[in-house]
């Protein structure tokens, strides 16, 4: 990940998107070499110069001011993610740079678990921005019948594009990797020395074609709330709606809970998947006690 290859790539295709239409801007006939505007008519309504625009286009955010980006934005369209990306792109290229640093493994504080732990008939989980699973309930946990308890966090990210059975568990796999890969670049505008995050898009990169392909579309994107639909081989398929909410004590982690309409099919069968996954936990429980017994009487 470049800070100026970033730039340059997002303003060029957001540029492209954007058509004389749109902008306002008169044309009169004849044939356009580019998709959407040319520089100079996006300079215009930037109000800056087209040296100033072709300077910031070539990847170069060095001193520029929030009033120039404000405007960029605004001529550009920029949704409230899109303008977040390019000011963290702008603050990123204006910053110190620091070492790359590898973070600390990530643990959720015992008042968090016991929060998730708490919230009974609710899947909910804790993630960071690197889309690593930290904790979850339960219920999370038949959710996703994750059998990963106890290793390294789960990483979404590696589980959309390098496992094949995201595919079947996934109903919408498109519209969820699309969403997580503007969900990494996001976090690599926001957070770009952490060299965990750059190894990880680095590994994606290198493994998943389709990962490649969404990462040079340039998408970032919220993810705040939404529907997903589950495929679970024991419920059935099923939508929850979810909701992201930042933990204020602890930065850059996020907390994930899944509802459901009361007396929706959904509804039903979160019911039946708590029940499912409370007696499986009491079958491995008896069993492993059943083991502990056999071994005591040797």
């Amino acid at each position: 990940m470049t800070n100026s290859k970033d730039v340059q790539e997002f303003l060029k295709s957001r540029r492209a998107r954007i058509t004389p239409e749109m902008a306002g801007v008169q044309t009169y006939g004849g044939i356009r070499r580019v998709p959407g505007l040319r520089r100079e008519e996006l300079a215009t309504i930037s109000g800056m110069s087209v040296d100033y625009y072709n300077r910031l286009e070539r990847g170069n955010l060095s001193g520029v001011s929030d009033s120039i980006l404000g405007s960029l934005a605004r001529a550009l369209k920029l949704d409230d993610a899109e303008r977040a990306y390019l000011f963290d792109l702008a603050r990123a290229a204006n910053a110190s740079p620091p070492r790359q640093r590898r973070r600390v493994t990530e643990k959720v504080r015992p008042s968090i678990q016991h929060l998730l732990d708490g919230m009974t008939g609710v899947p909910a989980f804790v993630q960071n921005g690197r889309l690593d699973v930290l904790a979850m309930n339960d219920l999370a946990r038949a959710l996703y019948h994750s059998e990963d308890e106890g290793s390294e966090p789960v990483n979404f990210a590696r589980f959309v594009f390098l496992d094949e059975r995201s595919v079947t568990q996934l109903t919408a796999w498109d519209a969820m990797a699309q969403d997580t890969v503007a969900i990494l670049r996001q976090e690599a505008a926001r957070d770009p020395h952490n060299r965990d995050l750059s190894d990880l898009i680095g590994e994606l990169s290198t493994k998943s074609e389709q990962f490649r392909r969404m990462w040079a579309a340039q998408n970032v994107r919220f993810h705040r709330t939404g529907t997903k639909t589950f495929r679970h081989p024991v419920v059935g398929e099923f939508e929850l709606t979810f909701q992201a909410m930042q933990l204020p004590g602890d930065e850059g982690l996020t907390l994930f809970a899944y509802t459901a309409e009361p007396g929706s099919r959904a509804a039903d069968a979160l019911k039946l998947l708590a029940t499912w996954s409370a007696t499986v936990r009491a079958d491995a429980t008896a069993d492993t006690a059943g083991t502990a017994g056999s071994s005591s009487q040797r």
